[in-house]
């Protein structure tokens, strides 16, 4: 029955009021371990594969159809690598797999737990917001964001293997889709977001720390994009399960 939970049985919507992602490019050998074998790494000039961090402020989160007013406001953290994956319809499809996923409460952790695979940990969250600056910050996780609030003439990332923001925006995500491998059934979970309104904005990072990238021991790892969108209604759909044709 548990089993059957975590498979996203329904569909979920809320209201995103932010959500920042950044995305960092490291040599693709690097990320291929991290993902199941059913999926191909979501590949920048044959070169770079990409690892993100999402943080998102959610609203009124709760199954797509009820009211507001059984929603739940969560600040949800999710690490992220790009993939792509072919349906048994020989569609090419781009997403994201994720290995780890935060919030700033328990109810989240356990009700997240339950309905996906996403692997949720409760952390604390802070933000301290000056007049030019946005600092979001975690002790327990050990991260932290030092963001400029500037909105013109932003440049790319100092090592961005990007040539531009509009290059750039391919890696912005969240892309439509997310994956979970089944290695002992060989079944493939596709879960589709549904969004409006999507215009990411590209900030300016002036410091960042993570210790779940750190983790992960990649060699140097560049900070590729920064983006962030607000005030975006969002929902995913009921997730579909489908055999691995290898």
């Amino acid at each position: 029955m548990l089993a059957f939970l975590k498979n996203h049985p329904f569909a979920v919507e809320a209201f995103f009021e932010s959500s920042l992602v950044l995305t960092f490019a490291v040599q693709k050998e690097q990320l291929q371990n991290l993902i199941p074998e059913c999926l191909e790494l979501d590949t920048f000039q044959d070169k770079w594969a990409f690892v993100a961090v999402a943080m998102v402020q959610t609203k009124d989160l709760r199954p797509k159809g009820f009211p507001k007013f059984m929603g739940n406001d969560f600040f949800l953290i999710g690490y992220r690598v790009f993939v792509r994956y072919t349906s048994n319809a020989g569609k090419n499809l781009r997403g994201l797999y994720i290995p780890k996923s935060e919030t700033d409460q328990k109810k989240m952790e356990v009700m997240g737990n339950i309905f996906t695979h996403y692997n949720y940990t409760t952390t604390d969250i802070s933000k301290t917001e000056q007049k030019s600056t946005l600092e979001i910050k975690s002790n327990k996780s050990n991260f932290n964001i030092l963001l400029s609030k500037e909105e013109d003439a932003i440049p790319l990332p100092p090592e961005s293997p990007f040539s531009d923001w509009k290059e750039a925006r391919r890696y912005a995500g969240p892309l439509p889709f997310t994956f979970t491998y089944n290695s002992k059934t060989e079944e493939v979970l596709i879960i589709e977001g549904v969004r409006q309104n999507w215009t990411p904005l590209p900030v300016r990072v002036m410091d960042y720390h993570f210790s779940f990238l750190d983790s992960l021991q990649l060699k140097n790892p560049v900070l590729a994009n920064a983006f962030i969108i607000r005030n975006i209604p969002y929902y995913w759909k009921k997730g579909k399960i489908e055999k691995w044709k290898q």
